[in-house]
């Protein structure tokens, strides 16, 4: 019996798609990978002390590649999608044979356009101990176009990346709180072939309005993925903003050119938003990703501003101090509720 989604066609469409990356000789590439090795081990105290977490946890660091990064992910994906795929494989042998290769193939699109551009990533729904990648070409190719100082980059990407480990040794319940509400959006998402009709007409209806602040991922939702999806979209606001304060916190001593990399940084960001890179980040919803990184940020830095990095700790002690996304959106919310 085939699979819900041939993973094979998304591995191998994917890394087709993704592309190599920048030239570079053997010796450039094996510094490359020796320097952020080297970095990542430097960026976990600068974190611990930056954050006021001492937290450790144990994780293989793994430099990879983009068609490495992009398997990786493909057996994420596997078994964090189990309850979506497995009510797949009840439908006909036909539509699962034809159903499998099209969302295989969707898939490796995505992938390969998400692996040319993703610089690090820490991966927790993995079959074993979490593990921390750091995506070599897609460094050295944006340090490249920023024209930043490399070590100070590949640092600053470093430090990012180190504490998205150091919230989840800080939250050990956070790994499965995350889990069981994609299990539980994903069961959500089960709809007769008539519920769905309705809700493609309703996201045509709501995305010509211009009233749906989730583009396209909002527009297909019920009301009940939506109370799910604010929920997981507060948490990864959280996550994204408070390693994006932490990685600039670091500061100048650390990382001399600190500021001038978050400027151009930013830059390159809000010009990703215009032509058809700006039409397929919109459409695969990562321009709402760049939004969870500005809201999450600005949470953390009014939560620093009332009591400093103590008082942003709290939110690790247990699921209901996690801010909801009304909270996200309006700081004094939590910090009044907690």
């Amino acid at each position: 019996m085939p699979d819900a989604v041939d993973w094979n066609l998304a591995a191998s469409l994917g890394s087709r798609v993704v592309g190599g990356g920048p030239k570079l000789t053997p010796e450039e590439a094996d510094r490359v990978v020796a320097e952020l090795y080297y970095l990542a081990n430097e960026a976990t105290p600068l974190v611990q002390e930056t954050a006021g977490l001492d937290a450790f946890l144990a994780s293989e660091v793994k430099v990879v590649d983009r068609p490495e990064w992009i398997r990786s992910n493909i057996d994420s994906f596997q078994r964090i999608s189990a309850p979506l795929t497995q009510r797949l494989e009840t439908s006909s042998a036909l539509a699962r044979n034809v159903g499998s290769r099209l969302t295989g193939a969707q898939l490796g699109l995505v992938l390969g356009f998400v692996g040319s551009r993703v610089l690090g990533q820490f991966e927790i729904f993995t079959e074993d101990d979490p593990r921390l990648l750091l995506v070599a070409p897609n460094i050295v190719a944006i340090e490249r176009h920023l024209d930043a100082v490399p070590r100070d980059f590949r640092l600053w990407v470093c430090v990012h990346e180190q504490t998205h480990r150091i919230q989840f040794a800080a939250a050990p319940w956070l790994t499965n709180h995350l889990l069981e509400n994609i299990h539980e959006y994903m069961r959500l998402a089960d709809m007769t072939t008539q519920e769905l009709f309705a809700r493609l007409a309703a996201a045509v209806k709501a995305l010509r309005s211009g009233n749906e602040p989730d583009g396209i991922i909002g527009a297909f939702q019920t009301p009940e993925q939506k109370a799910v999806f604010d929920r997981l979209t507060a948490v990864m606001s959280l996550l994204e903003g408070h390693a994006d304060v932490v990685m600039d916190e670091v500061g100048p001593q650390a990382i001399p050119t600190v500021r001038f990399i978050r400027a151009a940084f930013q830059h390159r960001r809000a010009a990703g938003t215009s032509g058809w890179e700006g039409f397929l980040r919109r459409l695969l919803g990562m321009d709402l990703k760049a939004k969870q990184y500005a809201q999450g940020a600005a949470f953390v830095r009014a939560v620093m501003a009332d009591g400093g990095m103590a008082r942003l700790n709290v939110v690790w002690e247990s699921p209901a101090n996690l801010p909801t996304r009304a909270e996200i959106e309006d700081p004094p919310l939590w910090l009044a509720r907690t």
